[in-house]
């Protein structure tokens, strides 16, 4: 019974191709062959990992920035009272 196959047309620049076709050839293979092992060896789940990390991190400053701004606010709206108390005791 004959395998059945389907073409995957991929857009690689020019440079990738021969580095592509160099890496397939160091290998022993096709470059069929080669991008059937390297899709198949691909893992998702570490570009995950790295993705939440990424996104522990950004959290964690967005927090800290937060905290920024509030203190920030806080020490602007303190300085508005203590000029507006000094203003009110000049009579101005």
């Amino acid at each position: 019974m004959a395998i059945v196959t389907e073409r995957i047309s991929v857009l690689v620049s020019a440079n990738e191709k021969v580095r592509f076709a160099g890496q397939a050839r160091q290998s022993g293979v096709s470059l069929g062959e080669f991008f059937r092992r390297a899709a198949t060896a691909y893992q998702a789940r570490e570009d995950d990992e790295l993705l939440e990390g990424m996104v522990a991190q950004m959290q964690k400053t967005t927090t800290q920035a937060e905290r920024a701004i509030d203190d920030a606010l806080a020490f602007v709206e303190a300085s508005n009272q203590r000029i507006a108390a000094m203003e009110s005791r000049r009579g101005g």
